[in-house]
C-alpha cells in the first residue's frame, strides 16, 4: 500500500494538511501521511458510540472471531507490516518481523478470555451475580517503541468484550497502526474502529470527550499525569502503564559469565526503547569488574546502524528529541563515571548510538536516577545488600526490576522486598500476553495483557436478587 488513508468512522479518509513521516535510520522522509482534524475526531466517536451499541449484544465467540479475522490478516501481511515498522521506527528488520508475530499472538490471546456470570451468593432467598459489561467507546494512544504491538495489544481486548475504539499512535510512527486500519476496514463493523493521526494536538480533544468511557494509555509518565487531568471531570477508567527504571541487582553468587548474555539483552532490546528494559545494574563487589567486562565486550561486538541493513543488529534512537535526551544522560555519565563502550555518536545522518555502557557510577547521577529510554547502561557497585535495595527502591517509578543469583531462594527473598510490580529472577524483561502486567507507583495504573488486564476494558455489575 503506497497511499496511506486513516480509517474514520468506518470510511477510508484522505486528511488535510499531511505529516511527514521521517526515517530515524536516514533522518529523510520515507512517505507522507494524513493528518486528522478536530472534526474527524468528533465524527469517529460519534459513530463509535453508535456502532458500540450494537456491538455489545453481538455474542462473545462472534466477537471473539472477528478479532480473530485481524489476528488472520495481520499473518497475511507480515513483511508489509514489518518493513513499515522498521522503516518508522527503526529496528532491525528481524524484529520488526518479530514484533508482528507477537502482535498476531497477543491479538488471539486476549481475544480469548471469557467472563461468564459469576454467582457471589446463592440461598433459598437471595441470588448474587456479578456480570462483566463493555465500557463504550475507549481510546487508545499508542507510543512509537512498538507501534504494532501495543495497538494490537489494546484493540484485541476491547473489541473482544464489547468496547468500540479509537487508536492515536504516535506522529512518528503512525504507517502501521494506517496499514493495520486499511487491512482491517472490512472486517470490523463501520464505524466500530478508528483510527487517527494527529501531530500531538488531538490527544486532549479525546481524552475530555464525554463519550469516551475509557482511556488506555502508554507513554510517559508527565502525559500520563496530564491525562488523568484531563479525564477527570467525566470520571473515565483509565489504564496507564508509564515509565519505568528499572533496577536489576546481582548478588555475589552469581556467575558473570552466565548471566551477562541476558542482562546485555535485557538492556539494549530494541536499543533499550523499552518500558521495562533494564535499565540500571547494581553489581556485588565480588563480581563487579568481571561483569563489567563481559557486558562490555557484548556491547562493543554489536552492529548499530540502519534497521533494513544485513548485519545491523540494533538501530537507531527512534526520534530526534529521544535522541538528544539519550546524548545529554550519556554526557552526565561519562562526567562521573568511566565508558566501558561506546559513548560518542558517529558524525553521520541517523540517530544512530553506539550501545554505551559506563561503569564507576553512583546514585545522584541522573543516568541512574532517571530513564534514559535509549541504548546506554550504568553500572553501580554495591557491597551491602540492604543499602542497594534501599537504592533500587528509591525510584518513584515502580514498572519491574531483576534479582540476579545462582540461588533462588535468596534471590527470591531479595525479590520480595523491591518495590515494583514485577519481579523477574534471573531474567528481565521476559512477558506474554498471558500474564499480566500491573505497574507500581508512578509507573501506571491499572493492569495491561492476561486476564486482568483484559478486564480493564470492563465494569462489574452486581444484580443482587431477592427469591423470596
Amino acid at each position: 500500500m503506497s497511499q496511506y488513508k486513516m480509517l474514520v468512522a468506518g470510511m477510508l479518509v484522505e486528511g488535510s494538511p499531511t505529516l511527514d513521516v521521517i526515517n530515524p535510520a536516514t533522518e529523510q522522509v520515507f512517505t507522507t501521511v494524513p493528518r486528522a482534524s478536530k472534526a474527524d475526531v468528533m465524527n469517529a466517536v460519534e459513530a463509535a458510540k453508535k456502532a458500540q451499541k450494537l456491538w455489545k449484544n453481538v455474542a462473545e465467540s462472534e466477537r471473539r472471531a472477528v478479532v480473530n479475522k485481524i489476528a488472520d490478516a495481520i499473518a497475511e501481511n507480515a513483511e508489509e507490516l514489518a518493513t513499515a515498522i522498521t522503516l518508522e521506527q527503526g529496528k532491525v528488520l528481524d524484529f520488526a518481523r518479530m514484533e508482528v508475530q507477537f502482535a498476531e499472538a497477543f491479538c488471539r490471546s486476549l481475544a480469548s478470555h471469557e467472563f461468564p456470570v459469576k454467582v457471589l451468593e446463592e440461598s433459598e432467598t437471595n441470588r448474587v451475580e456479578e456480570h462483566r459489561n463493555p465500557l463504550g467507546v475507549v481510546a487508545a494512544i499508542i507510543p512509537w517503541n512498538f507501534p504494532l504491538l501495543i495497538a494490537v495489544y489494546k484493540l484485541s481486548p476491547a473489541l473482544a468484550t464489547g468496547n468500540a475504539i479509537i487508536l492515536k499512535p504516535a506522529p512518528t510512527t503512525p504507517v502501521s497502526s494506517l496499514l493495520l486500519g486499511q487491512l482491517i476496514a472490512d472486517i470490523v463493523p463501520k464505524g466500530l474502529v478508528s483510527i487517527i493521526v494527529d501531530d500531538n494536538d488531538l490527544g486532549p480533544v479525546l481524552t475530555s470527550h464525554p463519550d469516551i468511557g475509557k482511556i488506555s494509555f502508554t507513554g510517559s509518565t508527565p502525559t500520563g499525569k496530564a491525562i488523568m487531568k484531563n479525564a477527570a471531570d467525566t470520571m473515565k477508567r483509565l489504564t496507564l502503564e508509564l515509565g519505568g527504571n528499572d533496577a536489576a541487582i546481582v548478588l555475589d553468587d552469581a556467575d558473570p559469565k552466565v548471566i551477562a548474555p541476558s542482562i546485555f539483552f535485557s538492556a539494549f532490546i530494541n536499543s533499550g526503547q523499552v518500558c521495562i528494559a533494564l535499565k540500571r545494574l547494581y553489581v556485588h563487589e565480588s563480581v563487579y569488574d568481571e561483569l563489567c567486562d563481559e557486558i562490555a565486550t557484548l556491547a562493543k561486538g554489536a552492529v548499530v546502524g540502519n534497521g533494513m541493513e544485513e548485519g545491523v543488529q540494533f538501530g537507531p534512537v527512534q526520534n530526534e528529541e529521544q535522541y538528544e535526551k539519550v546524548l545529554s544522560y550519556i554526557a552526565a555519565g561519562k562526567a562521573q563515571g568511566t565508558v566501558i563502550a561506546g559513548g560518542e555518536a558517529p558524525n553521520q545522518p541517523g540517530y544512530v548510538i553506539p550501545l554505551t555502557v559506563i561503569k564507576d557510577l553512583k546514585d545522584g547521577c541522573s543516568l541512574v536516577d532517571e530513564e534514559p529510554f535509549g541504548p546506554v547502561l550504568p553500572i553501580i557497585k554495591y557491597s551491602d545488600l540492604d543499602d542497594v535495595i534501599a537504592s533500587a527502591n528509591n525510584s518513584k517509578m515502580g514498572l519491574g526490576g531483576s534479582v540476579w543469583s545462582s540461588n533462588l531462594d535468596r534471590a527470591s527473598q531479595v525479590a520480595a522486598q523491591l518495590e515494583t510490580g514485577t519481579v523477574w529472577i534471573n531474567q528481565h524483561c521476559a512477558f506474554g500476553p498471558q500474564v499480566h502486567m500491573a505497574p507500581a507507583k508512578e509507573s501506571g495504573i491499572g493492569a495491561e495483557w492476561g486476564k486482568e488486564g483484559v478486564k480493564e476494558f470492563t465494569a462489574s455489575k452486581i444484580i443482587n436478587i431477592n427469591k423470596a
